[in-house]
């Protein structure tokens, strides 16, 4: 009976042993998984703001309007990677406003809607930086409005979604050739504000966003030359497969997304509260992926740029704070809280 009992006991606590062990190589496997590295880089030069646009147009990015709970700017800023300086180039034309849209066709910039502090806006605005030189374009074809998105495919512009009073879906093409505006289909879903959209293989792609107050879970893929959308998977776990179990804080609004190599990077924002964490995006397999959260102060309403295949988030706000420092994406580096 002793013996039987030594036996038992000896059973259990190796049981025990293997299950701590199993539960220790899953922990240490899952913290692996969680990689990347937000190191701080070059100031930028300008006041601190949010709600600012950016556009690249070849080795340069570019940065104007934005706002502070007290001031709106027009100011236009370029950053040299390769000497890592922030230069002030002429001014924006248009009225100072925040919640604009900005994208790159070819060698120009353009910038337009927004809001003033008083007016939706539906300008438009090109920038040559060879001449360094505003140029009114055709008013925006949609509503005056603030808070949609702009992006660049192959030689035209779209604006889609945004706020006039009322929450929005509807996506125009902006054609420089003819310096004229046509309505396309617009996205599927719900109408939405402040969501983000980013460009990969000739695809447009528009993420979550808010309607009423809330983050919504959808991610839509937007084709110009069928001038089509399809939805791809949802942001939240509501599958019965294992891809979305650790889905977790993708959803948002006011947040940045950019491009690096073959894959997406969201962060920032907000959803209730601030976030800071970050979401790798696969096209080829519509997965998302977690990363190191933004190892900077937790904001909203910050700019995201690609140069060179690196990736940079910089200003934003979190409450009545503005920021102007800068920060570069390491995607395959471990975190790093000495680099901050």
């Amino acid at each position: 009976m002793g013996k039987s009992t030594a036996y038992l006991i000896g059973a259990v606590l190796i049981m025990t042993s293997f299950v701590i062990t199993q539960a220790c190589v899953k922990s240490t496997t899952a913290s692996n998984d969680v990689i990347g590295d937000w190191a701080r880089s070059s100031d930028f030069d300008g006041n601190a703001r949010s709600e600012a646009v950016t556009f690249v147009i070849g080795d340069y990015a570019y940065l104007t309007t934005g706002s502070t709970d007290r001031d709106r700017f027009k100011d236009l800023w370029e950053y040299n990677l390769t000497r890592q300086y922030w230069s002030q180039k002429a001014d924006f034309p248009g009225s100072a406003r925040n919640s604009a849209v900005a994208f790159t066709i070819g060698s120009k910039g353009y910038v337009g809607t927004g809001y003033d502090g008083a007016n939706q806006l539906n300008d438009f605005w090109e920038y040559d930086p060879t001449l360094n030189q505003w140029t009114q374009k055709a008013d925006f074809g949609g509503t005056a409005r603030y808070d949609a998105v702009g992006f660049g495919v192959n030689d035209k512009g779209y604006i889609s979604c945004g706020f006039d009073g009322n929450y929005l879906k509807d996506l125009w093409q902006y054609d420089p050739s003819t310096n004229q505006w046509a309505q396309k289909a617009s996205i599927g879903g719900t109408k939405r504000s402040a969501a983000v959209a980013f460009v990969m293989n000739n695809k447009a792609y528009i993420c979550s966003g808010n309607n009423n107050g809330s983050a919504l879970n959808d991610l839509w893929m937007y084709d110009p030359s069928a001038d089509s959308w399809t939805e791809k998977r949802k942001l939240t776990n509501v599958s019965a497969d294992s891809y979305d179990d650790n889905y977790s804080n993708i959803a948002r609004y006011n947040g940045v997304a950019f491009v690096m190599g073959s894959y997406a990077y969201l962060a920032t924002g907000e959803n209730g509260s601030i976030i800071s964490d970050t979401w790798m995006y696969d096209p080829s397999s519509d997965v998302w992926t977690k990363k190191t959260s933004f190892e900077g102060t937790a904001r909203t309403g910050a700019v995201a740029f690609t140069l060179g295949d690196r990736g940079f988030v910089l200003t934003g706000r979190s409450g009545s704070l503005s920021f102007d420092n800068m920060y570069e994406w390491h995607p395959t580096n471990a975190a790093d809280a000495n680099d901050n």
